[in-house]
């Protein structure tokens, strides 16, 4: 009942649809993977691209299940992948510079990347899609989304800090103080949430941000992966906090700190089930509990059209 009065809401009517849902995997490379904050090597993200590509990832096996789109999107993964391959070919750059030691995007790139997201979500609105979920891939992201996460929030790094990839104790403790360091290069309180992105995201979490307040902006339903996304939208939620209206999160990932991005948006995801996959997988498993609640309002009887009795306590 909840999810379907919230769609009707955000359609503003009382028959809500879920038309044409799309998932949009962004995906980039980023220039702090040459840190060592990733179990996995850079080359990995070109690698699950075209895996995503051919279909044969978990969020195809999802996205064919439930009969939902899926659009792959080059935001900056260090490859060049061929013309002819069915991804939107929207690279900014081959990755981020190492945000250790500058800032990760330029002005315009930060603004190219929030443009194009922007630009992404208006071609699928302009098909009949009024629902996307949001995916990730990207190695060395999670350190990036944890920049976010504790620069937005102001909560303390080691909440923010996880196992990503599946990194060790020792790496992970690697990973807070590469983090710790570059964030003592800058006075963070004085930055804007768009300062904040530019300096420690990805071309991935600046495009699905501006793709996040492109769809709200239109009235469509945003379905919130995991860790990644939050991030993504932490910054959207920084510059319009009424985006929260158009989202529903899809699960709590088994990432640590995304339980607590979920308690300081104060929101509860749909499901758990101890995933950290990442490509919208979560979305994408939630997608059809989100049909559910729209049919219900849509098909299911009253108690007066089924000529059910009332309770007479």
């Amino acid at each position: 009942e909840q999810l379907a009065l919230q769609v009707a809401c955000v359609q503003q009517t009382l028959h809500p649809s879920i038309a044409s849902p799309y998932i949009v995997i962004f995906a980039a490379d980023h220039g702090i993977a040459h840190e060592n904050v990733s179990a996995y090597p850079r080359e990995v993200t070109a690698q699950m691209v075209l895996n995503f590509a051919r279909g044969g990832a978990a969020i195809n096996v999802f996205a064919r299940q439930n009969t939902i789109g899926l659009r792959i999107v080059d935001a900056g993964v260090d490859y060049d992948f061929p013309s002819e391959l069915d991804i939107v070919h929207a690279k900014i750059a081959h990755g981020t510079r190492n945000f250790l030691h500058e800032p990760a995007m330029t002005p315009e790139q930060c603004a190219q990347a929030l443009e194009c997201g922007s630009v992404i979500v208006q071609e699928l609105h302009n098909t009949g899609c009024n629902a996307i979920g949001f995916g990730d891939m990207g190695i060395g992201n999670t350190t990036a989304a944890s920049t976010l996460m504790h620069s937005i929030t102001h909560i303390p790094l080691e909440s923010c800090i996880g196992a990503g990839t599946g990194l060790t104790t020792q790496h992970i403790q690697h990973k807070r103080f590469v983090i710790a360091s570059a964030l003592a290069r800058y006075n963070i309180t004085a930055f804007s949430p768009e300062d904040i992105l530019r300096h420690f995201g990805g071309f991935e979490i600046a495009m699905m941000c501006g793709a996040m307040l492109e769809a709200a902006s239109r009235r469509m339903i945003l379905v919130i992966d995991g860790f990644i996304t939050t991030a993504a939208l932490l910054v959207a939620h920084a510059v319009h906090p009424h985006i929260l209206h158009y989202c529903i999160f899809a699960h709590e990932s088994d990432e640590h700190g995304h339980t607590i991005m979920l308690r300081y948006l104060n929101v509860e995801p749909l499901l758990r089930l101890g995933m950290r996959l990442g490509e919208g997988t979560g979305a994408a498993l939630a997608f059809p509990l989100i049909q559910a609640s729209v049919n219900i309002l849509n098909e299911m009887a009253t108690f007066d059209s089924a000529h059910v009795s009332r309770y007479i306590l």
